[in-house]
């Protein structure tokens, strides 16, 4: 059997990294011909489409036993953290490119933390803090570089606070589903937030001034193989094999490999993108995952 390969967790979830940033490199050229809006919209129907199938053929209910409370958590959580988190993540990703948001993707970790304390009370370390201070003076560095930028100034501080604004929004939706997450099946409560983000994507797509012009971006044949491998990459494909990371090796050494997700990103933008990589942005990004480490494992 498989699960009795020796380290067959720890590949599944070096495998999620390396499939999500392709899927990402794959998002950011879908974006060059097809909208934010658009792109999210599809994404997730997709996603619904096949996450219906997944759970029957797994045998899990569609109507779970829980509060009707917990049901509206999880589409608040959809329409937060998926709808209009990606959104905002696709739109940042036009604006920078893939190297540069896989710099600023790592506000995550902190954002959860931030949140949680907020909200939840916790506490940060000291150890924790001076993560965040790395992550922080990683972003800042990449935005007063103003040396051989390939993006004018204003597209990049708008790039830097749009992505900064989906990892707050991704975080949130993450903590507002933790407690549900802890007592239901995985593939259920994302079926349910995906749910919740067509709830707001599509009264959004309907009621947009450009909604014909975004209809025939979708259905256009340029493009196409990027939008279908994007969207089955990043939404579904390497959500399965993080659901087996999780399952066949210890969280937290998971939880650690995904973070390797952002380097594999930018190393994918100038392999693949041709995106200038100086040497700046290879020490920001280093600070950023290291940061992004110390907030999560310390």
């Amino acid at each position: 059997m498989l699960e009795d390969m020796p380290y067959f967790g720890e590949v599944l979830s070096v495998l999620t990294a390396v499939v999500w940033a392709f899927a990402v490199i794959l998002f950011k050229k879908s974006g060059e011909t097809v909208s934010p809006l658009a792109l999210n919209l599809f994404k997730n129907v997709l996603a619904v489409t096949l996450f219906v199938p997944t759970l029957l053929i797994f045998g899990i209910e569609f109507l779970q036993p829980v509060p009707v409370s917990d049901y509206l958590v999880l589409l608040l959580s959809g329409i937060i953290g998926i709808g209009i988190t990606d959104t905002l993540y696709f739109k940042s990703l036009n604006l920078l490119g893939a190297s540069l948001m896989a710099i600023v993707a790592c506000l995550y970790s902190p954002s959860v933390f931030a949140l949680s304390a907020i909200f939840l009370g916790d506490t940060l370390s000291v150890i924790q803090l001076v993560g965040v201070a790395l992550i922080v003076s990683a972003v800042l560095s990449t935005a007063l570089d103003r040396r051989k930028q390939q993006i004018g100034t204003r597209n990049l501080i708008l790039g830097i606070v749009i992505g900064a604004l989906a990892m707050v929004g991704n975080a949130a939706g993450i903590i507002l589903m933790k407690p549900v997450l802890d007592e239901t099946p995985v593939l259920w409560v994302t079926l349910v937030r995906l749910v919740g983000a067509l709830l707001v994507l599509v009264p959004a797509f309907l009621i947009h001034t450009r909604r014909r012009a975004m209809s025939a971006s979708l259905v256009a044949v340029q493009g196409r193989i990027y939008l279908f491998g994007s969207s089955f990459a990043g939404t579904y494909f390497a959500l399965m094999l993080w659901i087996g990371g999780m399952k066949f090796t210890q969280v937290s050494i998971s939880a650690a490999l995904n973070q390797t997700s952002n380097i594999f990103v930018f190393i994918f933008a100038a392999l693949l993108l041709k995106e200038k990589i100086t040497m700046q942005r290879v020490i920001a990004i280093l600070l950023a995952v290291s940061g992004a480490m110390l907030v999560t494992f310390f």
